[in-house]
Parts: C-alpha cells; structure tokens; sequence
C-alpha cells in the first residue's frame, strides 16, 4: 500500500471491513470512488498498478457520440452522459485545480468517396432530430466541401466532403486520471492500495484476500479491474463456460507540433489525430485481438503515425514524443457490463467500457452504485446489465 494513504472510517486497520471495496483504479474504479466518498461510505480503492495507469493511460481522450441515425436507448444513454460529463468535468477541476484537458472542439471527417456524402447528409438531417440536449442546445453533424481550417486535413483525394460534428470533445486521459486522483486525496474515508492484488472475491462470505495478506471485510464490492474483471467475475459464476469478455491491445502516439489545440480532432478509417493542450496531438489506435506483446508498440503503430502524417501535413515532421500500448476491456457481449452479480448480489460488475469508457464512466459508476446507496435507479439501456452479458 502506498506511503501516506489513509485508512477507512471503520477502526482505521486494514484486515477490518469497509463499506466498498472497488477493485481497479482506472477511470471506471476512480468515478466510482469518488461518489461513493462523497455520499459518505468508507472506500477501500485497490489497484495492481498505479491509478489510472492501465487501459486509461493512453493518449487519445477522444470523446465521440454514436451516429446520428436509428436512434436507440443506447445511444441516447451515451449522448445524455456526454453532455452531463462537461457538467462533471467543470467540477471536479474546480475541486482540485488540476486540467482534465477536456474541451468540445468538435470532430472531422473526411469522406474519401462521393457515395459517403449522400449517408452524410441523411446523417445532417438525422443530427438535428436526435443531437439536442435539454438545455435546448442543438449540435450539428454538418457536411462542408472544405474543412474548416485550410491545411488541417489534406484535401486531395477526398472527394465526398467533410463532416463536420459539433459534439464530439476531447480529454486529456492522464489529466483526467490525476484529476480523479487527486480529488480522492481530500477524502479522509477512503483508502488506497496501489500495487497490490485481489486474490480472491468471496461473494458468500463478503470478503476479498490481498496479495498484502490482508482480508478486508465489505458491504459491497465493484469490480471495476478492466479485462483482468472477466475472470474474476467468472469465478463467481461456476456453471459459466464461456468468457464474460476478453482483452483486445491498443496502440497510441504522442507527436510534439504547434497546432491549436481548439481545433476539431480528426477521424478517418480507424485512425484518430486529437489535439491536445501543450503543443501535442494524439494519435491512435489500433484494435488488436491478437498479440503476443500487451505492452509493447510495433509496426502497427508506426503505421498509424505514417498514416496520420500524411493526413494532416502539418504533422510531417513532427517528432514522437511518446509511444504506448495496453489492453482494454471488450465484453463478449461488446457493451459495458454493469450491475450486481446474479449469484452474489453484493458484488457489482463494472467493465467492458472499451472504447467509450472516458465519456460514460460518471453515469455508469452512478448505475453501479444504486444498490449501494440506496439511490433512485439510474436508467441504463437493457444491453448494458450484467443480466444480458450473462444470456
């Protein structure tokens, strides 16, 4: 256990009992952290890592609505989360005065071909039915025959357009960790354990065993460890035959360019260029389901950048400042996986993000925390609950 981290309201001795347990410190276990702290439960936070150090340490931070069309449960669950997580946001560097690197600087998309400009224009119509928030705010998914900026993307051989999405934002993923973090370290009634593993979740008798020795007595326990989730979760399901999910690598970049950082962050084909504060733009990623090396970068990347420099010119000789790979979280099922688990009703699943985990981890952690708290039931879309998973 780190040096200096505090112990629980509960006799203050690790081996007693906590209110929560949440096993992963990414994005999902930090959210989840946080608002348990701040309705007042004693927190136990466990991570094998550093916080925020795992699939939440990449670079992207690129926060994207699903498309416009056949509008469903599910997509409006993620529109409603992008925009409350603006609100979210606001707040928690207020409360710790560190950046998140979050702003709505809105997503192009270049359209290679000229049949992509007629789905986009469908799109444009679609976008002005279902992109309005409460507030009465109206984002745009608007085709233009030249990107915003001169220069920003290239134009030869883009022969639909562009798209230009008002909605999408960005985040810095390592800002918004540390942000978390730090907000974590005003609470006297939560723990930390980094570098320390959980052995062994025993749903029957409310108790999870530390690599430390240690066992902690909970009320409730969220599993929130990203892939390292699916089989531990498995455990708790003996008559399961099939993985809950399954890791799936990724590969970003970090290129050090003096480009503004307002401007819109660009999609194409699988690769993703975001500017980010500090003269740096992202780029990624890839989408490996196999490999042999989870943590390290290879050609595939280096594909990547090749591709994205010649995307965007301003970027031909900008230098890689950072490289980085790691593993995300894919349920079989491919939607977040959240609720209590069937066979142990005090153990609550809280994974399978993949990519979207950064823009719906607030409300998630909300939705995995009703039954903890006693809240009014956070509408979450059907395919979402550990229930679906399960069949």
């Amino acid at each position: 256990m780190t040096e200096g981290d505090k112990a629980p309201r509960n006799g203050g001795q690790w081996g007693r009992s906590v209110d929560l347990l949440i096993v992963g410190g990414g994005v999902m276990g930090l959210w989840a952290a946080l608002k348990a702290a701040r309705a007042g439960l004693d927190v136990l936070l466990v991570d094998e890592g550093r916080l925020g150090q795992g699939a939440s340490y990449g670079h992207l931070g690129a926060l994207m609505a699903h498309m416009p069309d056949k509008w469903n449960a599910k997509k409006q669950f993620q529109f409603d989360a992008l925009l409350s997580l603006e609100t979210e946001v606001r707040a928690l560097e207020a409360e710790t005065g560190l950046s998140t690197g979050y702003a709505r600087t809105g997503r192009l998309i270049p359209l290679p071909k000229p049949h992509l400009r007629d789905i986009a224009l469908r799109h444009e119509t679609e976008a002005r039915i279902n992109w309005r928030a409460g507030d009465g705010r109206r984002f745009e998914w608007r085709v233009t025959d030249q990107p915003p900026v001169p220069g920003w993307s290239q134009t030869e051989g883009i022969e639909g357009g562009f798209v230009l999405d008002t909605f999408a934002a960005r985040a810095n993923p390592r800002g918004f960790t540390a942000s978390l973090t730090a907000a974590l370290r005003h609470f006297n009634n939560v723990g930390v354990a980094e570098n320390v593993a959980v052995l062994d979740l025993d749903g029957m008798r409310s108790e999870a065993r530390l690599s430390t020795g240690d066992i902690i007595g909970f009320g409730h326990a969220i599993v929130a460890s990203g892939y390292q989730a699916f089989p531990m979760l498995e455990r708790l399901l003996p008559a399961r035959k099939t993985p809950l999910g399954m890791p799936v690598k990724g590969q970003s970049a970090l290129l050090a360019a003096e480009i503004d950082p307002s401007l819109p962050l660009i999609f194409l084909d699988g690769l993703y260029v975001v500017p980010h504060e500090g003269a740096k733009i992202a780029i990624g990623s890839t989408s490996e389901n196999v490999f042999d090396e989870p943590f390290a970068t290879d050609e595939q990347l280096e594909a990547l950048i090749r591709r994205a420099r010649q995307l965007v010119p301003a970027l031909k000789d900008a230098p890689v400042i950072d490289r980085w790979a790691g593993l995300r979280p894919k349920a079989l099922a491919r939607d977040p996986m959240v609720g209590p688990v069937p066979e142990a009703q005090r153990i609550i699943a809280l994974t399978g993000g993949f990519k979207v985990s950064f823009g719906i981890a607030h409300r998630l952690a909300d939705a995995a925390l009703r039954s903890v708290l006693g809240s009014a039931e956070v509408e979450i879309p059907s395919t979402f609950r550990v229930e679906h998973h399960l069949a």
